[in-house]
């Protein structure tokens, strides 16, 4: 069967993209390459177009039988800085995508959603049903699409599944994709960029909570795990499942001295970093519970941190990356090299 995968030419859409062509669906890539990358899905059928374009998308859905959703703005220190960007990109405009594929008779949809909807936890680790109290306009754009999703689902009949992402990292172990994020604002990259002397050294926002050596908790879950988590999200949702949401962490956390001992241990090199001052709103600690996806998909993250820290460090050393590390405070970040077309757009 074939399946459409929005938003497919970016990080975690590409790695799910080979996850579901391994288990034998046919894949359609449609992205507007404005934060993808089109060299992420050679050999896929690419689509470049934005998600609001009905009379492009109209065609594809008559081929296809069900919808992985990637496509969102995803930078939560800009989501406070233009909110309105947040909410025109992450609801207006998957809103308006989702009633295409309801018009089109698509009722197989698996959403990319992140535990950023659930902001400052009472408890740890997190459950699913954990209060949903999103601390900034990237996570309420990501509820708010949750609960159109569960409108949906009661009124027209739509199988869907959120999945929310705790702190995805890693590449693909064949090392011909990874991440290549425009800034890149993830701790792993940034950490081996600065390991490897051609990266600003890196900065540590807070040194001093309540943590055991004072710097933040969060699970690391590798990339290829996620991915491999939305195809069997998918079969549920082919299969008896009318509704899904679940949490895809390790249950592990790791402070950001572990990680950063972690890429020293990987790389034999040393990682300068600069402690300053906490960002407002960073939780502590971030630790998923994930037994209701090994419940529900048979699903367990696989692959550990050092696993995820080595195929980082293999993908970025292969494409020679480093010396197109962001600098300190840029917001223009990286000069990624694409093999596509870029277009300006909202997918």
């Amino acid at each position: 069967m074939a399946v459409l995968v929005v938003g497919g030419a970016g990080y975690i859409g590409s790695h799910t993209a080979r996850a579901l062509r391994q288990n034998g669906y046919e894949v359609i890539i449609f992205d507007n390459l404005s934060t993808g990358h089109s060299l992420l899905v050679d050999g896929f059928e690419l689509i470049v177009g934005d998600v609001t374009d009905r009379d492009k998308l109209s065609p594809i859905m008559n081929r296809i039988e069900a919808i992985l959703y990637f496509a969102a703005h995803a930078y939560v220190g800009e989501s406070v800085e233009n909110p309105r960007k947040y909410f025109t990109n992450n609801v207006q405009s998957a809103l308006q995508f989702l009633d295409t594929a309801i018009d089109a008779g698509i009722y197989h949809f698996v959403f990319s959603s992140s535990c950023a909807v659930y902001g400052v936890p009472a408890t740890i680790p997190i459950a699913e049903d954990a209060p949903r109290q999103p601390i900034n306009p990237y996570g309420a754009s990501k509820l708010f699409f949750e609960n159109a999703l569960e409108g949906y689902g009661r009124a027209y009949g739509l199988r869907y599944a959120n999945l929310r992402y705790f702190n995805a990292a890693g590449a693909d172990e064949s090392g011909q994709i990874g991440e290549l994020h425009n800034p890149e604002t993830h701790l792993i990259p940034l950490a081996l960029a600065a390991a490897s002397g051609s990266g600003p050294e890196l900065q540590v926002f807070g040194c001093d909570y309540p943590t055991p050596d004072g710097t933040c908790v969060r699970d690391y879950v590798h990339v290829s795990d996620i991915a491999e988590a939305h195809v069997l999200a998918l079969q549920q949702l082919l299969g008896e499942k009318t509704q899904i949401s679940l949490n895809l962490g390790t249950g592990q956390g790791y402070s950001i001295k572990q990680v950063l001992n972690a890429v020293q241990d990987i790389t034999g090199r040393s990682v300068p970093w600069r402690p300053k001052p906490r960002r407002p709103g960073d939780p502590p600690v971030l630790i998923a519970d994930p037994s209701r996806a090994h419940q529900i998909l048979r699903w367990k993250a696989q692959r550990p941190l050092e696993r995820i820290v080595s195929t980082a460090w293999q993908w970025m050393s292969a494409r020679n990356n480093f010396s197109l590390a962001t600098p300190p405070g840029s917001r223009t970040g990286p000069n990624w090299p694409s093999s596509g077309k870029e277009v300006r757009g909202r997918a």
